[in-house]
C-alpha cells in the first residue's frame, strides 16, 4: 500500500512539474491589451517598448511595411497630438510553439475603421514577452468585395506593376 501511495505522489509531482508556465496566455493578453492602451493614451514610450528591437509592423496600406525605427518615426506625430489610435480586442486567439518561447496570435479589433484584424508574433526575451511582428488588416464583408476592389484598382494597379517589374 505504501508503494502505491509513493507512486501516486511521484505521478502527481511529475504532472505538476511538466506544466510549462511559458504557455500561459495571460502575460501575452496583458502585453497586447497594454500595447493597444498605450496607443489610445498616446504613450509613445510604452507603445514602442513593447516591440522587439527588430520588430516589423505591417499596416493596412500595401506600402506599410516598417521596421521599428521607421514605424516610430511615422507614428511620432500622431502620438504628439495626444491620441494615436484606439484599438480594442474583441476576440483573441493565442498559439504557442513547442519551446514556449514563441507565440502567435490573431485578434478581432474594434477600431475607428470599424472591425479590423490584428495578427502577429511575440517572443519571450529576458525582460518578458515582446511583439516581434504585427499585421493590421481591415475586414471586408464578402458581399462587398467587388465594390472594394473597384475602389482599390486605380490605386493599386500601378503598385502591382511596379512590384512586378522590381521582382523580374
Amino acid at each position: 500500500m505504501k508503494y502505491i501511495g509513493f507512486l501516486t505522489a511521484l505521478f502527481l509531482l511529475g504532472c505538476a512539474s511538466t506544466k510549462n508556465t511559458t504557455t500561459n496566455e495571460q502575460p501575452i493578453n496583458m502585453l497586447l491589451d497594454n500595447w493597444h492602451q498605450a496607443a489610445a493614451e498616446a504613450n509613445f514610450e510604452n507603445y514602442f517598448d513593447a516591440l522587439t528591437e527588430d520588430a516589423i509592423y505591417i499596416g493596412t496600406d500595401a506600402t506599410e511595411h516598417w521596421d521599428k525605427a521607421s514605424f516610430a518615426a511615422f507614428s511620432k506625430p500622431y502620438f504628439a497630438k495626444g491620441k494615436a489610435w484606439s484599438f480594442t480586442s474583441l476576440q483573441r486567439h493565442i498559439y504557442f510553439a513547442d519551446d514556449g518561447k514563441t507565440a502567435w496570435f490573431d485578434e478581432l479589433l474594434q477600431t475607428q475603421m470599424k472591425l479590423c484584424r490584428g495578427s502577429g508574433v511575440v517572443v519571450w526575451q529576458n525582460d518578458g514577452w515582446k511583439i516581434k511582428q504585427y499585421v493590421l488588416s481591415m475586414t471586408i464583408p464578402n458581399d462587398n468585395t467587388n465594390e472594394v476592389v473597384k475602389i482599390k484598382t486605380a490605386i493599386e494597379n500601378p503598385l502591382i506593376e511596379s512590384l512586378q517589374k522590381k521582382n523580374k
